[in-house]
């Protein structure tokens, strides 16, 4: 999941990319109005990426899932402060 989210990031982002260098130094030259429209869309697209790529799917883990490791979750919980060493 994680690796088709930032492929689809990469694609949205190069897209964002292209529309702008596009509109910025090509289709500037023939119509303003048009450039102007696909720097907009551009302007869009760049948070619309991010909002994808940072969405969790819904086989990741979340910051405070269990992941089901003991050890692990004991590591993680420590960090968080929600349990001390030496206090259980």
């Amino acid at each position: 999941m994680l690796a088709r989210r930032m492929h689809v990031y990469f694609v949205m982002m190069g897209g964002c990319l292209a529309l702008f260098v596009l509109g910025s130094a090509v289709v500037r030259l023939w119509s303003v109005p048009a450039a102007v429209a696909m720097c907009v869309v551009a302007m869009v697209l760049a948070p619309l990426s991010a909002i994808v790529a940072n969405r969790r799917g819904p086989d990741d883990r979340w910051w405070d899932d269990p992941s089901g490791d003991p050890k692990s979750d004991e590591w993680w919980d420590e960090l968080d402060g929600k349990k001390r060493r030496g206090s259980e």
